[in-house]
């Protein structure tokens, strides 16, 4: 062990590989390594209980990482000037409380930098610069994608919900679009358990209750594997129109917990599929929705505008409808 007490900090906004390598070695290096997680008060940055976790979960298994915050009220990065650096190093100090050995930075800093001034005691130990920062992360997440951890990318992840009526191919355009992008998707969690009883028309409330929160797990566990997009086959509010359609006679108690699961739910872009393609009748779809399909399409449509939802309108045929989809996200996956 070269080192008894070792330093490295940074904003970590976002965190990436870079990152990851440097408190790799940082911590071989040394009997104690303390992170530091820099955290502007006023300035835009990610959640700093983000960042910290994704910064525990990379050294959990190590065993002598230790993080520590710092926070500080500089409106701007360069307003973070020599007043406040000299003011935060003796907090620094007295909080790993013994002598730093040496402190861990990228070559990126020069001979004036905080570090030179404000740790003069210690050994400095430049680590070569890679040709990814945090600065061009921010510029455009997804050209720099494979530089950020697993942990990371949940949290830049795009979410595609696909909505409309039955027999819109919003299933088979969700599986396509997946393939399409590379990526993952969840299909309706109510298609098994609405055939529990052979019918949808037999369900119970209890059946209801599972879709919307399994659903919802499925979305979350979803996340944590997706590449750079995750498309979604409906949502609370369709559950909440079936409620509706098959008379749910619980239905206040699940109406409740739908508007609870949407008011969480944020998309990045959804899709409406119109029912201007032909029914197909599997055997499990209803007669009564085939019979009348716009009025049940604008149902659905009416809910999601009730519920402040914006979406794109998806028609034509199956060849136009994709088209028209990877157009939307391609523009998304830009902005």
């Amino acid at each position: 062990m070269r080192y008894q007490v070792g330093m490295y900090g940074g904003s970590f906004n976002p965190l990436h590989l870079g990152h990851v390598d440097c408190i790799i070695q940082a911590a071989n290096m040394c009997a104690k390594l303390y992170v530091v997680l820099s955290i502007g008060n006023n300035r835009d940055e990610i959640d700093y209980r983000v960042r910290y976790r994704w910064l525990y979960t990379i050294t959990k298994h190590i065993g002598n990482v230790s993080i520590i915050m710092l926070q500080d009220d500089a409106d701007t990065k360069e307003g973070y000037t020599r007043e406040y650096w000299l003011a935060d190093a003796k907090k620094i100090k007295a909080k790993i409380g013994e002598p730093i050995d040496v402190v861990f930075c990228g070559s990126d800093y020069g001979e004036d930098s905080f570090w030179n001034v404000c740790y003069p005691e210690s050994e400095l130990h430049i680590f070569p610069r890679n040709e990814i920062s945090s600065t061009k992360i921010r510029q455009n997440v997804y050209e720099s994608w494979e530089w950020l951890p697993s942990v990371v990318k949940p949290y830049y992840t795009k979410k595609v919900m696909l909505i409309g009526g039955e027999s819109t191919g919003k299933s088979t355009l969700t599986i396509n679009l997946a393939n399409r992008f590379n990526t993952n998707y969840i299909d309706e969690a109510g298609r098994d358990i609405s055939e529990r009883s052979g019918t949808d028309l037999m369900m119970l409330s209890q059946d209801f209750t599972e879709i919307l929160l399994q659903h919802k797990l499925n979305e979350i566990n979803a996340l944590q594997h997706s590449n750079k997009v995750l498309f979604i086959d409906t949502d609370a509010l369709v559950t909440q129109f079936y409620m509706n359609f098959l008379e749910d006679p619980d239905i206040v108690r699940n109406k409740a917990l739908s508007d609870a699961i949407d008011a969480l739910n944020t998309y990045d872009l959804i899709l409406f599929l119109e029912p201007d393609v032909a029914f197909v009748q599997d055997g499990d779809r209803s007669t009564v929705i085939e019979a009348n399909r716009l009025k049940y399409s604008n149902q659905i449509k009416e809910l999601l505008e009730n519920h402040s939802k914006k979406f794109c309108v998806i028609q034509g045929d199956y060849q136009e409808r994709y088209k028209r989809a990877v157009t939307l996200v391609e523009a998304m996956l830009l902005e």
